[in-house]
């Protein structure tokens, strides 16, 4: 049996452009489903000159498709909720469905986050402090809270306390503050469930039922693979599976039942957080492609580091994420920046490394070896959008150039190309669905 199935993920550190492009693929699906994270992650799309900005919601909502929150999500109810009702007074029809089985996240762990990544010192992970890895942590202690259990009142209230008792001691074991009542929890997410009830169900069974007739499905990944929990830069990372890996144990598809994956890259690197990144530019060429690329983080708003393109780490994450397809994003970020640098590889204690060696402790030590480019100019908003129009041939000769050499080094075909923040803007060279 042939199935229809797309998982779009970030290729390095997250920001690289899901949103957009789960949206602009999203206007050949019928459901897409996020499979990771929590409102840590956030997605910004824009549509017809309007500006989109998700935590929670997949992406397809703005094409009122229909989207699903599948179980390897956590989620604040409080944040989901407000962005059904934004949607709903924007007009648009939300066709949401929520995994039974997702986690639910607690005022208590943010206070916990915070108060973790304090003690944690240099190896912090730069969290956002929404309660993220603290929910996580419960998923996996086994005493953690889901959906469902939103929808008994009785069977909630005797979780909760459980999970209350055990964070106040958490949070004072720390020294912290706990200023959060009981009972005052207790009737908010009560309240949270009966909103969200309509949208509960077994989603892992509807997906599969849905791929088994034939329905197009995206699976939109949160972060990106570098800040995977186990294939990504340990312990300045987030707490879920950020890469294609995680899309089978994050809802309840086998793997047989995925299609194609598709990997976005960013024309340059960026990232949020702690931790090392080679290629970082502190100086103004980097305040400048902060300012072009509109760098801010969706969910924060803090400034995000950036640097030059990273192939190194790029080929490693190809090689997890088994890519079938390619796109690169903000190239028109990179305008008016001469001469253009791309890192190749690496060199540690004067030896070039086969792989990118994923330890914190070794890439802080590590030299990153660049090959040099020529830079393509500067363009109005309005020129690009005709470039996007008219297509590949009329893109700048030295992109085409740079386009080809990351193409060459990777050893892998570009399959879509995006020069600004509009779905229109975007040069598709290859069909992805079929």
């Amino acid at each position: 049996m042939t199935f229809n199935t797309i998982v779009i993920v970030g290729m390095s550190w997250g920001d690289e452009g899901k949103g957009k492009f789960c949206d602009y693929l999203a206007q050949e699906a019928d459901i897409v489903c996020r499979f990771n994270g929590g409102a840590n992650a956030g997605h910004t799309i824009v549509s017809e000159g309007q500006k989109f900005k998700f935590k929670l919601i997949p992406s397809g909502a703005v094409m009122e498709k229909e989207i699903i929150i599948g179980n390897g999500c956590v989620i604040d109810p409080e944040i989901l909720i407000e962005e059904i009702d934004t949607l709903e007074k924007l007009g648009k029809s939300v066709n949401l469905k929520i995994s039974s089985t997702a986690h639910v996240v607690f005022p208590f762990h943010k206070t916990v986050d915070g108060l973790e990544e304090t003690y944690k010192e240099r190896y912090k992970a730069g969290t956002t402090k929404r309660g993220i890895g603290p929910t996580y942590s419960d998923k996996a202690s086994r005493y953690g809270i889901r959906i469902y259990d939103l929808l008994n009142s009785e069977r909630f209230k005797q979780k909760l306390r459980n999970l209350f008792e055990l964070k106040k001691k958490i949070v004072k074991l720390y020294g912290g503050v706990w200023d959060f009542e009981f009972d005052k929890i207790y009737k908010q997410y009560v309240e949270y469930g009966k909103k969200l009830k309509k949208y509960v169900i077994d989603t892992a069974y509807y997906l599969n039922k849905q791929i088994d007739i034939g329905k197009k499905v995206i699976f939109e990944g949160a972060q990106g693979a570098l800040l995977d929990i186990d294939h990504g830069m340990y312990p300045f990372g987030t707490s879920s599976n950020a890469d294609a890996l995680g899309v089978c144990a994050g809802t309840g598809v086998p793997p047989k039942k995925i299609s194609k994956i598709v990997g976005i890259i960013k024309a340059y690197t960026s990232r949020v957080g702690d931790g090392p990144l080679p290629t970082e530019l502190t100086n103004k060429i980097g305040e400048q492609i902060r300012e072009q690329g509109h760098e801010f983080g969706t969910v924060t708003g803090r400034p995000r580091r950036v640097g030059w393109l990273d192939l190194f780490n790029l080929k490693y994450s190809l090689m997890i994420n088994g890519v079938d397809y390619l796109i690169i994003s903000l190239l028109d970020a990179l305008e008016d920046i001469n001469p253009l640098y791309i890192c190749t590889h690496y060199e540690f204690n004067g030896n070039s490394l086969e792989s990118w060696p994923i330890q914190s402790e070794i890439i802080e030590q590590c030299k990153p070896i660049y090959i040099k480019m020529d830079g393509w100019g500067k363009r109005s908003r309005k020129e690009w959008a005709d470039i996007a129009r008219i297509g590949y041939d009329a893109l700048p000769e030295n992109m085409k150039k740079y386009i080809r050499t990351i193409e060459d080094i990777l050893n892998h075909r570009i399959s879509i190309i995006s020069i600004g923040p509009e779905r229109t803007e975007t040069i598709q060279l290859e069909k992805i669905f079929s």
